[in-house]
């Protein structure tokens, strides 16, 4: 179930399943990833601020997550974790993530996980949905899929 149309150019998940075969899992590990590149990104950034970084850790890697997945989404449809699972985005128009999208999903993204029920809704729909979208997806009519 989408908030959005049905009829889509992404691959319909009835007939071409292998679009979305073990989708949440790899975007778990996906973000896993992810995490620990931020994590490291940070990590290389603390002694250039003089330390003072550590007093705004939580900042920082805020700023460097925003950064790190626009740009990855703007210029790939992906993140590095993504890439490394086989995963992309695409649009409901079954295209890349144009760069507003990348931007707003982003966005979005980064508001639900500061908060516990909207990534318990967003884990429910990824287990639940046809093609596993979760709460951004659905609302902006994005999917991952298998490369």
């Amino acid at each position: 179930m989408a908030f959005y149309e049905q009829a889509s150019g992404l691959p319909d998940p009835h007939h071409q399943s292998e679009f979305y075969a073990d989708i949440p899992t790899k975007r778990l590990f996906a973000f896993l990833i992810d995490s620990v590149i931020i994590g490291l990104i940070c990590t290389l950034l603390i002694p250039l601020t003089g330390f003072l970084a550590l007093f705004f850790l939580g900042l920082l890697g805020l700023i460097v997550s925003l950064i790190y997945r626009i740009v990855s989404l703007v210029s790939r449809s992906a993140t590095p974790g993504m890439r490394i699972m086989s995963i992309e985005f695409r649009t409901h128009e079954g295209h890349r993530l144009p760069p507003p999208l990348a931007i707003i999903h982003t966005l979005a993204f980064t508001v639900s996980m500061s908060m516990v029920v909207p990534q318990v809704i967003s884990i429910i729909l990824m287990l639940t949905t046809d093609r596993a979208q979760g709460l951004t997806d659905s609302l902006l009519g994005t999917a991952v899929i298998n490369k």
